[in-house]
């Protein structure tokens, strides 16, 4: 009989392609993520990062200063400014950074955007390469643990930090829900574990939701909360912003109606500014002749803009008065503004922007086009409704503008039309989530999910909607290893297919096959199953039984079978499927290719080891002349011939390239992500073989712990990690350790594949033979004390 039993395998088809699971199994798709723990840098002069110039007009509030460097000054100091948006939290905090570095040149600087977890990541990454920090771009390094480290290092100097927009609790501290289903992915790190409490250090937050603020504050003593300014500074504010006289009678009326909110009287300025004869009262006249159009700012609640109606309506008027004034002044610059509503409200990449603006504008010089952009931004920017940063890769605005941008929109009926064209963006720059395209996808998934989150379109825009969440579920799937949060875009995906295409429609039958991927990574077999069998009848009814889309739904549910240990009939799906794509694409196409590295797995198991060498030769040597070596398909191949190899006792050749994959997943993937891990656990079962138990069982444990925190304690590969540790344990007659993970590998076994799984079976079988083995032990070491015994005692 072999040793330990495994799974490992993938499929590829024009709409998915699966990687392995099982703990000797090895994955064919992308990876992503990992993070070993670095620390220290060189000795530098300490800088900022803080991405705003002091703002000349500001108006100084002292009483919130004054509170500021109170609450900052000890030892691992926090200080929370709370406050509706507009209200000049950030502003303050701006200048509380350049009032730090003014007093002290050796005092770093750091500013955080935190209004999402990716914000907060890549604020920290910034902060990384600015410190140039060893190993910062090495994917296997936690980017945001490696700073925080640096920030607990008391010798590298005093530190300040703002973390701007901390409004979203869920942000910082996971969500505690109990779902039942110890299989779930867990959640990611909390992000509130990476602002250090240091002696050297202090921070600053801001943030709209007092709730927020003071548990990352440390508790209510600590946060400030911030009103609306008195009526002196609004007129301070507004005469600075204006840069001339104005008639103050108006100006006093028109600051009262605007409700004294720093952001409102600032952009009221500016517009005052750019029509450039308007008057404060004359603007004041226009407010009020829109009162008609008056519609609630947003409902919000703990940082959440559509629960609560506690904010200020007179904000929304005052943006409105702006986006139809820029629509008569610059039409291009309020279609630009209405375009980017619809974006993830931070990091919109500037490019998709200027290449939208180019495909709309008059044939004609491309930098004529790429200067009315630049005029187009700089006019929203005038009218401090975005943001640009210094390098202008990304641009920015308050979420608040972009719902009152909507809003507006819907005022005339035209919200819609600006949404499909948002989503018709997103469809022509959204690639495919391939491994080369991961970068890419990275960049836009935020943006993308916002149509996740929004009303399903309808008619042909569903398909191009359904199109790019299919590629962020993947890309979440296989780059990032969140199989979770996949899952919950596959089922939102499959419904508004469901409802708005029918249940026989193409797209919908590849929505079918996306969620049954993704229960299937995440061990969910019998409803892969039912899915994939659906999928399979579909396609065969409508594209008919050659078409490489059926071809790739037979692939799949041949995995998921190979999967249930149901091999005879999964051998037979993967002969039709490799035939398939053999007529209709050729033998050098990766789906073929992968077609051949899947039968070779399940010849593997049926203990076919030269007809699955072959063939996992074939495919390897395929795969690196298509895709190269570095690609994770050829990573899978290497490894699949690894194990053909370990199964035929040539253990020197399979511990070779066993540790070539794993340096391989380790470099291009990083540490955590789950198909490094079953590279681990390969590498751990070989050295097992080989007596190397020492190193074995660091593997092992490793593959354990990773897996049971990235998948789960229930998933078949943390149970085949466990399985694989108590074989090894069991072989250096380390049987009490060993008869608890046996244990608890036959209980999951049992829950989750079923009492009649090859693999289930195999593991009862070695744990009633290392019981049997231990209890004859036990009886050889009782005789031969009794025998000492008796001998001592003459």
């Amino acid at each position: 009989m072999p040793p330990l039993s495994d799974f490992n395998g993938a499929i590829a088809g024009r709409n998915v392609i699966v990687g392995s699971h099982f703990e000797t199994g090895a994955t064919m798709n992308n990876y992503f993520g990992g993070y070993p723990i670095m620390h220290g840098s060189r000795k530098r002069v300490p800088f900022s990062t803080i991405p705003f110039a002091p703002d000349r007009d500001f108006v100084d509030r002292p009483e919130i200063l004054e509170w500021i460097h109170d609450k900052c000054v000890g030892p691992g100091a926090r200080a929370a400014l709370v406050g509706l948006g507009g209200v000049g939290k950030s502003q303050l905090a701006i200048r509380y950074s350049y009032d730090v570095r003014d007093a002290s040149l050796q005092t770093y600087v750091f500013w955080v955007h935190a209004s999402t977890r990716a914000r907060f990541e890549e604020a920290y990454r910034h902060i990384a390469d600015r410190l140039e920090l060893p190993r910062r771009d090495d994917p296997n390094v936690d980017v945001l643990q490696l700073v925080r480290n640096w920030l607990c290092d008391e010798t590298n100097g005093q530190w300040m930090m703002i973390v701007d927009n901390a409004d979203d609790i869920e942000v910082f501290y996971l969500k505690q829900t109990r779902t039942g289903d110890e299989s779930s992915p867990p959640a990611p790190t909390p992000l509130a574990t990476y602002l250090p409490q240091s002696r050297n250090g202090s921070i600053l937050i801001t943030s709209r939701s007092k709730d927020a603020a003071a548990r990352l504050a440390g508790g209510y003593r600590n946060i400030k909360e911030v009103f609306a300014m008195d009526e002196t500074q609004a007129l301070d504010l507004f005469r600075n912003k204006l840069g001339c006289a104005s008639d103050e009678e108006g100006a006093v009326d028109l600051l009262r109606a605007l409700d004294y909110i720093p952001l409102a009287i600032t952009q009221a300025a500016a517009f005052i500014n750019r029509r450039g004869r308007m008057t404060a009262s004359g603007y004041l006249d226009e407010f009020q002749r829109n009162d008609k159009k008056r519609k609630s700012l947003l409902n919000w609640d703990s940082g959440d803009l559509r629960r609560d109606e506690s904010a200020s309506n007179s904000v929304v008027l005052t943006w409105q008065i702006s986006f139809e004034h820029i629509h008569e002044q610059r039409r291009s610059a309020a279609e630009l503004l209405s375009l980017m509503s619809f974006f993830n409200p931070q990091g919109i990449p500037e490019w998709i922007l200027r290449r939208h603006s180019k495909s709309v504008a008059k044939a004609g010089d491309e930098d004529e086009a790429d200067n009315a952009f630049d005029e187009d931004l700089g006019t929203l920017q005038s009218y401090s409704l975005i943001t640009a940063t210094a390098d202008r890769d990304v641009c920015e605005m308050h979420a608040l503008v972009q719902f009152c941008t909507r809003v507006w929109l819907s005022s005339f009926s035209d919200a819609k039309r600006w949404k499909q064209k948002f989503l018709g963006l997103m469809a022509r720059e959204s690639p495919q989530a391939d491994f080369k395209n991961w970068v890419k996808c990275r960049q836009l998934l935020p943006h993308v999910v916002c149509l996740y989150e929004s009303e399903l379109p309808s008619d042909e825009a569903v398909k191009k909607w359904a199109l790019m969440l299919n590629n962020a579920a993947w890309y979440m799937q296989t780059g990032l290893g969140k199989y979770d949060e996949a899952e919950k875009l596959n089922r939102r995906v499959l419904e508004g297919c469901e409802k708005e295409l029918g249940v026989q429609h193409l797209v919908t039958l590849t929505s079918v096959s996306n969620l049954a991927l993704v229960l299937q990574y995440q061990g969910k077999y019998d409803e892969a199953e039912k899915l994939n069998q659906r999928a399979l009848e579909g396609s065969e009814k409508e594209l008919g039984v050659q078409h490489p889309d059926t071809v790739t739904s037979v692939n799949n549910l041949a995995i998921v079978l190979q999967y249930q240990g149901k091999y005879n009939e999964a051998e037979k799906l993967y002969q039709r499927a490799l035939k398939g794509c053999e007529k209709e694409l050729g033998k050098k196409h990766p789906d073929t290719l992968t077609s051949v590295s899947n039968l070779a797995m399940v010849l593997r198991f049926q203990g076919r080891y030269d007809e699955a060498e072959k063939l996992n030769r074939q495919a390897l040597e395929g795969r690196e002349k298509e895709l190269g070596k570095k690609h994770p398909d050829t990573l899978t191949s290497v490894s699949n011939l690894a194990m053909v190899l370990r199964y035929q006792g040539r253990y020197d050749e399979a511990e070779k390239l066993n540790r070539q994959v794993l340096e391989g997943c380790e470099k291009e993937l990083g540490v955590q992500h789950p198909d490094t891990l079953t590279s681990v656990s390969n590498l751990a079962v070989v050295l097992r073989d080989q007596g190397k138990y020492n190193e074995a069982e660091k593997l092992n444990r490793r593959a354990v712990e990773e897996r049971e925190k990235e998948l789960g304690v229930q998933h078949p590969d943390t149970l085949n990690s466990i399985y694989g540790l108590a074989c090894l344990l069991d072989k250096q007659k380390r049987y009490t350790e060993a008869s608890e993970l046996y244990q608890r590998a036959c209980d999951g076994y049992k829950q989750k594949l079923g009492s009649q799984h090859p693999t289930a079976i195999k593991c009862l079988n070695d744990f009633t033979a290392m019981q049997q083995e231990a209890e004859e032990e036990g009886l050889r070491r009782s005789r031969t004390f009794n025998n000492n015994h008796k001998a001592a005692l003459g």
